[in-house]
């Protein structure tokens, strides 16, 4: 045989209800990768633009310097040469020295770290604050070449890396070489300028560019540290979602659980009706069948008449459990009326006082006579309150006590059943109400069944506590606004 299992409504509704929140979820994620991603590229672009800004000022400065030395050196070395010597040669002591000190004059207190001039005729150092640099060739490049054509330029040499500011590692250098044309100034404005050689001015941005690149750092670990903790942030409400996600979903597969039972329980209680009122016809026709039959029985054959009461004895106890069928399968139909709860407890007790005394078993009231009346069903509480007492009655067949209290608690009515009995035990509590669980050989196990029943349609509650000193305690909770 095989069987088909098909999804349940439930599950499908689960499902439908988890979509939406892993969506949530995943653009949750996914906006915190894209945030990290945005927050390293800004701090990139924040960190670029610095250094733009830092390079801007520099080669600006450096112009400035470097237009300030070429007018400086021909007013005070070119000029003066010429008149002097006729015609100018570094390589002799006198003018590399004029020259020399004319340049460190200029540049003193600024922040450059070396003077360069090229020939105008040749790509050739003539003179330099690096004495070692002087006459090598070819050494100008691109920038020399555009600085002859009548263009300033620069360049950023950097040695090592940005990395390179790690305590541990080889520290970076970054240097500025500025070049600008060395021009001969003519006092006529018609006259065009004539360049003379080449200025190339360096400058150490080495502290600089390392600020720069620690302001970087420090910008994208500030950044990594406060997505982390969005992150953890974001982890810690996805988790409680979840968490109270899967609550719901337990309390929904819970409560779907109680209404499939009910409905079940409504199924069989409708069978158990329908079963009971065909039976309890014929059981009264075999009870007082068997009544008359007993009264021929002692006539003709006495001391037989026992077998009769044995057919009517037993269809008496049937009469009674199709009853509590009946009962049970019916539904609760309330006639409230204002009754004080106190009149319903005695008028059981004084029903139930023969067999108490008969078993040896006291009976303690403490009741509270304050207590005003309630909008209940006299007749079902009744019946609820001898179900609950008969229970604590067969719980002790041996004696001992039976304790009726009546008490206010925070605006609610409470009515107490306790006995001296072994009690019950914790894993049974939560199954006694259930229809036909008993724990004696003989009963329905209907009894709590219909004393919940009542109790509910009086929008109350009963809860099973242990005594003190041993046994059980039923406790009824009535609430004067009808609230459970």
């Amino acid at each position: 045989m095989v069987v088909e299992v098909k999804p349940s409504r439930t599950d499908g509704s689960e499902l439908a209800a988890l979509k939406p929140f892993r969506l949530v979820k995943f653009f949750s994620f996914t906006s915190l990768a894209v945030f990290l991603v945005f927050a390293l590229v800004l701090s990139l672009l924040i960190s670029d633009y610095a250094k733009r800004t830092l390079l801007e000022r520099s080669e600006a400065y450096a112009l400035v310097v470097t237009e300030n030395l070429s007018h400086q050196v021909f007013q005070q070395f070119v000029v003066p040469t010429v008149l002097h010597y006729g015609k100018i040669a570094l390589r002799t002591p006198e003018q590399h020295q004029l020259l020399d000190a004319v340049v460190r004059n200029t540049t003193y207190g600024m922040r450059i770290q070396a003077v360069t001039i090229y020939d105008s005729r040749e790509n050739i150092i003539s003179y330099s604050t690096d004495g070692e640099k002087i006459g090598q060739r070819d050494a100008g490049g691109r920038e020399y070449r555009q600085a002859l054509s009548g263009e300033s330029s620069s360049r950023l040499v950097t040695e090592g890396g940005p990395w390179g500011v790690l305590p541990w590692l080889t520290p970076a250098t970054s240097q500025l070489h500025t070049f600008i044309p060395f021009i001969q100034y003519t006092p006529m404005e018609d006259k065009p300028d004539i360049i003379m050689g080449v200025i190339e001015v360096v400058q150490d941005l080495s502290e600089d560019m390392e600020a720069i690149a620690r302001f970087q750092g420090a910008v994208i670990l500030i950044s990594m540290l406060m997505m982390t903790a969005l992150f953890l942030v974001l982890r810690v409400i996805v988790g409680r979602a979840e968490r109270i996600m899967e609550a719901r979903a337990e309390e929904r597969r819970r409560l779907e659980q109680q209404l499939h039972d009910s409905e079940k329980l409504a199924t069989l209680g409708r069978m158990v009706a329908s079963v009971s009122h065909e039976i309890k016809n014929p059981l009264g026709i075999i009870r007082s069948t068997a009544a008359i039959l007993g009264k021929r029985v002692k006539q003709e054959a006495p001391g037989n008449e026992h077998l009769a009461e044995i057919i009517v004895s037993e269809t008496g106890r049937l009469d009674g459990i199709v009853r509590e069928f009946l009962d049970f399968a019916r539904p609760q139909t309330l006639h409230s009326s204002p009754e004080f709860i106190n009149q319903v407890i005695r008028q059981a007790f004084t029903f139930l006082a023969p067999e108490l005394q008969r078993r040896g078993i006291e009976t303690v009231l403490e009741l509270d006579e304050g207590l005003p009346p309630l909008a209940i069903d006299r007749e079902q509480i009744y019946r609820a309150l001898l179900n609950i007492m008969l229970n604590a009655i067969q719980a002790m067949p041996g004696g001992g006590t039976l304790t009726l209290r009546s008490r206010r608690r925070r605006g609610d009515q409470l009515v107490e059943i306790a006995d001296t009995g072994p009690g019950i035990k914790e894993e049974e509590r939560e199954r006694i109400f259930s229809p036909f669980h008993t724990g004696r050989h003989r009963g329905t196990g209907l009894g709590l069944a219909i004393v919940k029943n009542i109790i509910d349609a009086h929008r109350g509650k009963i809860e099973v506590a242990d005594e003190p000193g041993g046994g059980a305690c039923f406790q009824l909770i009535f609430s004067k606004t009808g609230r459970r």
